[in-house]
């Protein structure tokens, strides 16, 4: 339940992920250990039937297994979904920063353009020609 919280919540760090799935398998292995515990106590109080015990304690770890196996792939379906999600981000935002970036080159472009054919200074106005001095 706290690994689908933090993952409904979008957490996303794998390291983080797979902390939580192990903290989950360890409390798993501990409640079976529990169960089996308190299966044994109550077969004490019965009184022994081996045929009883051998079978419901067969059922219950293939059962336990079966869970645990289930489990897991549910935790890999998982990951795999948000990794999923993860690349489809990842792409997403590529896809956004190419576009910023030939935009931005459309504006370099504009600029330069624009810049080329701007208001230019007029041609510099020379002083008129001086005549060669007179001959006396």
């Amino acid at each position: 339940a706290l690994r689908l919280s933090y993952l409904r919540a979008g957490g996303r760090d794998a390291a983080t992920l797979a902390q939580l799935l192990d903290l989950q398998l360890e409390a798993e292995a501990l409640e079976k250990r529990a169960v089996q515990r308190m299966s044994k106590h109550e077969h004490r109080a019965q009184g022994p039937d081996p045929i009883a015990a051998e079978a419901g304690g067969g059922l219950s770890a293939a059962l336990m297994a079966v869970k645990l196996e289930n489990q897991r792939l549910e935790d890999e379906l998982l990951a795999l979904k948000v990794r999923r999600e993860m690349r489809a981000d990842s792409s997403s935002l590529a896809a956004r920063q190419h576009a910023e970036l030939a935009q931005l080159q459309a504006k370099v472009d504009m600029l330069l353009q624009a810049d080329g054919m701007g208001p230019r200074l007029p041609p510099a106005v020379l002083p008129p020609p001086v005549a060669p001095p007179l001959a006396p």
